[in-house]
């Protein structure tokens, strides 16, 4: 019998929880569907694609789906066919225990578009429980002289099944005295009544057993059976009587167990044991037996439990008092739970996106529902998110809700979003529930990848290892995955699309390090640039570029090479000197290039041996050899002088070439005889013939050893810049590969003019063309008066 209590207080506490939550219906309705209970699982229940005129694959393609209240999943979806099955199987006394019509609502979603559409599934019973009595022994205890047609409540049995099948009549075994009647509560439920139709005699018979059958209206009917237990008292003619019939109490949930619900008094007009009186509690429920207690002396009515509103919005339940000679009365006690805000709002979610592409308009990111339990305004709700994001909440149908971008997002300026969802009922105090969301941005390729800087500087000392790491670039790309990859190569410079790139520098695609292929030579090539690209991944790949410009360190790796005079294994050049010179006379100057730039071409002379020391000495830095002293007629005739060239790299190299000097008689003199006589006198000297023809060979030997080592260093030029042939150019040549000055070699009183012109079938070289001292100023006009033709004999033109 308390079995049979605990399914129908379980029974109430279902059926008032659909009640609620069919309040919140959601989006258009469905028509109602019905199936048995104890169905077989995968059982048909009706096909939704057709109800709602949907072709096969519409269902699948827009994502239905069922959603049940609580998260029970006790129906399924075929999307293919559109079928509504049952998922598990279905006991009403379980889902809604005494609830009738016993109603599942469920939604079916569809995400794409967003469309909710109520339905519910009503459980139909079938007859699978026998009536049961919660007493399996009634004692009643009847005076003698009780008058014919007083009636006596029994207790009723209970069937878990609802509507025809529960419980509809009950009969009494045959006796002489009384017969049964089925009466009905207030609630619907049939109970019986013992009515006295013979009058009882104690001495006679003081106890009477009978048989109460309860039987449901199922087909067939189902029964259950309690022994009546009647003894036969002494008179008692006055029964209880309660002050008013009905109390009517309201109570707040949540009050706390010990609480006084109402006092009960009812009152006996005999006395003694007569008008003794006791309450008790007529027929509860397993629910209210749980929840109401009475004390049978006072009628104080108490919580034995919290009441909940969401649970039983109220309590009826009939109050007996007894006298001490058995007689009884009664009144209905009706206690409504007044609602109190105590449940937060719930929040829950239906669909997420995440991640979501960044750069896209507006998206759908969540969509959930929210509901109260509470009444009232204890059950209306606000939602709201954070002011400070780029989300929007937007209602949908009935207690849905959207979570959309308010402007496409960028994941480089923010990868991760934290949404904290709040929703507060507007109860006094507010509740509120807050339900955490992290949405990740996905990447899309809208960042190209940037270099650290525009353009890029290197250095390198020439004559390096092949494979020599020489620098690295570097690019970074804000975007992520494949999209921040980077990859690097080389791209040929606008202006000089000829460059052998390829074969002077390679780059490592991966890392943006720059190796130099060859041995690099400064003075082959001082400098070139190149681009550099950095691409990524992404699709479409994008790029950016860089300029490289590489400069070549000089090394000291030429020696200087000695200009004049040309030391070619020919005939020695001869110097003349007049022993007439004065110190400091200008016998001859080294000339010296060197093929190195800086401080590595900073050229410097020293004599290192000399047939007579003391005699001539070498000016360091230009290279002019003097005499430093007075000549005498003592010091030798010839003279070999050995002159070392240095430049000023480190470590220094050098290179010497070799003087000889002849002293002479008459040459250059301050004071020169007359043209006449000077004719004559060259006419008779043979010296001064052989004078003219050495100095006219040397000249010419000087003029052929300069055009062939002109020649050679502007092959070589030609051939380090393009890899070509030799040409030999027409026209004047350079400056800087005529005018030494610049290096130290000759100083601004000697400018040497090379100019090798071609076209006209004709040569003409010019060298050694001096802006001549002063003292040989004096001495040229000297010439001039004494002998016209010696100047015509040397100037070379």
């Amino acid at each position: 019998m308390e079995i049979g209590w605990m399914h129908y207080l379980r029974q109430r506490q279902v059926l008032v929880f659909f009640v609620l939550l069919s309040m919140f219906g959601v989006g258009a309705e469905l028509e109602p569907y019905s199936v048995a209970e104890e169905m077989e699982i995968g059982s048909f229940v009706a096909n939704l694609g057709k109800d709602l005129g949907l072709g096969l694959t519409e269902l699948s393609t827009r994502g239905a789906r069922i959603i049940s209240q609580g998260n029970k999943e006790y129906l399924q979806l075929k999307v293919q066919t559109g079928d509504l099955l049952i998922n598990e199987k279905l006991d009403r006394e379980e889902l809604c225990g005494s609830t009738d019509p016993c109603l599942l609502y469920f939604q079916l979603l569809m995400e794409k578009p967003l469309e909710v559409f109520q339905a519910e599934l009503r459980v139909e019973d079938i007859n699978d429980h026998s009536p049961v009595f919660t007493e399996r022994e009634m004692i009643l205890k009847i005076p003698e002289n009780s008058p014919l047609g007083i009636a006596f409540p029994l207790s009723n049995a209970l069937d878990l099944d609802v509507g025809s099948n529960n419980v509809q009549n009950y009969k009494i075994s045959p006796n002489s005295h009384f017969r049964v009647l089925t009466r009905k509560l207030s609630d619907g439920r049939m109970y019986p009544e013992l009515v006295l139709e013979e009058e009882l005699d104690r001495e006679e018979e003081p106890e009477i057993v009978l048989t109460l059958t309860a039987l449901d209206g199922g087909s067939p009917p189902r029964y259950g059976t309690a022994q009546v237990r009647i003894e036969v008292v002494d008179s008692n003619d006055n029964a209880p009587e309660f002050g008013q019939p009905i109390y009517k109490v309201h109570i707040p949930e949540n009050s706390p167990v010990g609480s006084l619900v109402v006092t009960v008094s009812a009152s006996d007009l005999d006395s003694g044991i007569y008008g003794k009186i006791s309450y008790t509690l007529f027929q509860p429920s397993e629910d209210i037996s749980k929840t109401l207690e009475v004390n049978p002396v006072t009628g104080e009515i108490r919580l034995k439990k919290q009441v909940d509103f969401e649970t039983v919005l109220s309590y009826e339940v009939d109050i007996k008092a007894t006298d001490g000679g058995g007689l009884s009365g009664k009144c209905t006690l009706l206690l409504q739970v007044v609602d109190v805000n105590d449940n937060p709002p719930e929040v829950t979610m239906s669909a997420l996106t995440s991640p979501i592409p960044e750069n896209s308009p507006e998206i759908v990111v969540a969509v959930f529902s929210v509901s109260d339990p509470d009444s009232g305004d204890n059950g209306k709700t606000i939602s709201s998110i954070q002011g400070d994001l780029p989300f929007l909440l937007k209602p949908s149908v009935k207690n849905f809700y959207t979570l959309v971008t308010e402007r496409p997002l960028d994941r480089e300026e923010r990868a991760q979003y934290n949404i904290t969802i709040t929703v507060t009922d507007l109860g006094t105090p507010r509740l509120k529930t807050q339900h955490n969301l992290t949405v990740m941005v996905s990447d899309v390729n809208d960042n190209a990848p940037a270099f650290s800087q525009s353009s890029y500087t290197l250095r390198v000392l020439e004559n390096n290892s092949p494979a020599l790491h020489i620098g690295s670039v570097s690019a970074t790309d804000r975007d992520a995955g494949a999209n921040a990859q980077v990859t690097y190569s080389l791209l040929l410079p606008p202006h000089d699309p000829h460059l052998p790139l390829a074969s002077l520098v390679s780059i490592n695609a991966d890392n943006g390090q720059l190796f130099a292929l060859r041995a690099l030579d400064y003075e082959a090539l001082q400098a070139f640039e190149f681009g550099v690209r950095a691409a990524d991944r992404g699709s479409p790949a994008l790029s950016s570029q860089a300029l490289v410009r590489v400069l070549v360190v000089d090394a000291n790796d030429n020696a200087p090479f000695v200009l004049y005079p040309l030391q070619n294994g020919s005939a020695p050049c001869t110097e003349l000197v007049p022993r007439a010179a004065e110190a400091g006379y200008l016998v001859t100057k080294v000339v010296a290039v060197d093929g190195d730039s800086g401080q590595n071409a900073w050229l410097s002379y020293q004599l290192l041996k000399a047939t007579e020391p003391g005699l001539f000495g070498v000016w360091a830095h230009n290279g002019e050899v003097r005499t430093a002293r007075l000549l005498s007629e003592r010091d030798a005739v010839k003279h070999r002088l050995l002159v070392l060239v240095k430049d000023n790299g480190e470590p220094p190299l050098s290179a010497s070439v070799t003087l000889h000097v002849l002293l002479v008689d008459g040459f250059s003199q301050p004071y020169l005889p007359l043209p006449d006589v000077a004719a004559a006198e060259a006419r008779a000297d043979p010296l001064t013939v052989y004078l003219v023809i050495a100095l006219a060979s040397v000249s010419s030997l000087f003029l052929v050893s300069v055009l062939v080592f002109v020649a050679v260093r502007l092959c070589r030029r030609s051939r380090a810049a393009s890899g070509g042939g030799c040409s030999v150019p027409e026209g004047p040549f350079a400056g800087h590969l005529v005018d030494v000055s610049g290096t130290g070699t000759l100083s601004h009183s000697y400018q040497y003019e090379v100019c090798l012109r071609g076209g006209s079938g004709t040569g003409e070289f010019k060298f050694l063309k001096p802006i001549i001292p002063s003292f040989l100023g004096l001495g040229e006009e000297r010439i001039s008066e004494g002998n016209p033709n010696f100047r015509d004999n040397f100037e070379f033109n």
